[in-house]
């Protein structure tokens, strides 16, 4: 028995129907997994957040108007018309969620990851938000506030993770090698930081 989700097998199926009928190849299906893991997502989302750790000028103008300034980047992949970055701090950490589906900024974040779509992620993060971080490795203190922020056909939204302290002589190129797609969720901190009021 598959231990793939519903979704995944109906998607294999589709995919396989679409072939045998000659309106897609698997050609173009690899085309499309390759654009979407290589040239579009994670790595578009981590030359923003290394730019502004790098730049406090950008780094205002991302928090203020983040459409405009991946508008400006010329990204591929959509789903950024309306896209909003929050700043996670010593003091307040974000995560972000699509409580009604899967709304997610594929131009700045790439594929989504398959826990981001599962119904129990799209709850747990709102109900217990500090429990469900802790069990994903991220663990705050009752000192930190968390705020959820639930994406939508309308509006979508990214973390700006903390800087890691030692990365003050980091160009940019290596600045962004440090930053990984869930760290952008909000789910992950960086490089192993201990998160300020962490409980030890």
């Amino acid at each position: 028995m598959s231990d793939e989700s519903p979704q995944a097998i109906r998607a294999e199926a589709l995919e396989s129907i679409l072939i045998e009928k000659g309106l897609i190849t698997a050609e173009a299906v690899d085309d499309i997994i390759t654009r979407y893991s290589e040239r579009v997502g994670p790595m578009n989302g981590a030359r923003l957040v290394a730019r502004a750790w790098a730049d406090p000028q950008f780094k205002k103008q991302l928090l203020t108007d983040a459409t405009s300034i991946v508008e400006s980047f010329g990204f591929e992949g959509g789903q950024v018309e309306k896209l909003v970055v929050v700043e996670n701090t010593e003091k307040v950490h974000n995560a972000v969620v699509c409580t009604l589906c899967s709304c997610y900024p594929w131009a700045v974040l790439g594929l989504p990851p398959k826990w981001y779509k599962d119904p129990a992620y799209r709850s747990r993060i709102v109900m217990e938000p500090r429990q469900l971080l802790a069990e994903m490795g991220v663990g705050l203190g009752s000192n930190v506030e968390i705020q959820i922020w639930d994406s939508s056909a309308e509006i979508r939204y990214m973390v700006l993770p903390m800087r890691p302290p030692g990365t003050q002589n980091l160009k940019e190129e290596q600045l962004a090698e440090l930053v990984t797609r869930d760290s952008m969720i909000g789910v992950e901190v960086l490089g192993g930081v201990e998160v300020p009021g962490e409980l030890s």
